[in-house]
């Protein structure tokens, strides 16, 4: 089973019901997408790319593994994961964060790599720990931070869609609201710009 955490729980029909907080919702569905973190504290960033893949109606495990202190787990989640169903894995570590690295050594299955901000120096350490693997083991690495979550989460997307028409579907409508909302806010500033002073 496939647990997610949602702070706006939405219907079959896309309505969003009366806010009663957090709660847990059950999705009977196999996950196609498995997301790690190196520590619990990296899921406020995380956060954002689960609400990503949920605004797709991708269903996705999460798991807390550390390439350094639970070596065996992270071996053995990786190397099982396609025989488990994952199609994607997403991988957020701050830091020394070889985790993203130590999973796309052990499966064929697309990494992606989220570099989580760090107080010494601002998530960079993170972002070449993931983005400077050697040839023969890739991992795609998005931005630091909370815009790479959101873009973890669309890349697995888009790769999932190569395979799967209502999901390009889904994949394009955020596209086109996208433009459509870029094309308010432009419409909204000219017209207060242009505004008698």
């Amino acid at each position: 089973m496939t647990h997610r955490s949602t702070n706006r729980p939405r219907d079959r029909g896309g309505r969003e019901p009366e806010d009663k907080g957090p709660e847990m919702e059950i999705d009977l569905r196999k996950p196609v997408v498995g997301v790690v973190m190196g520590s619990d504290s990296d899921l406020p960033t995380v956060q954002l790319c689960l609400e990503m893949l949920e605004e797709f109606d991708v269903s996705y495990e999460v798991r807390v593994l550390s390439a350094h202190r639970t070596p065996e787990q992270v071996h053995s989640y990786a190397s099982t994961a396609r025989m488990n169903g994952l199609r994607v894995l997403i991988a957020a570590a701050g830091g020394a964060a070889h985790l993203a690295g130590a999973l796309a050594s052990l499966t064929t299955i697309p990494v992606i790599g989220i570099p989580i901000r760090t107080d010494a120096l601002g998530g960079q350490d993170s972002l070449y720990s993931i983005v400077q693997m050697p040839a023969g083991v890739p991992v795609a690495t998005v931005a630091i931070g909370d815009a790479g979550a959101r873009n973890a989460a669309l890349l697995a997307v888009e790769i999932l869609a190569l395979s799967d028409e209502e999901l390009h579907a889904r994949l394009l409508q955020f596209r086109a609201d996208q433009r459509r909302s870029v094309a308010r806010k432009n419409e909204a500033l000219r017209q207060r710009i242009a505004e008698p002073r």
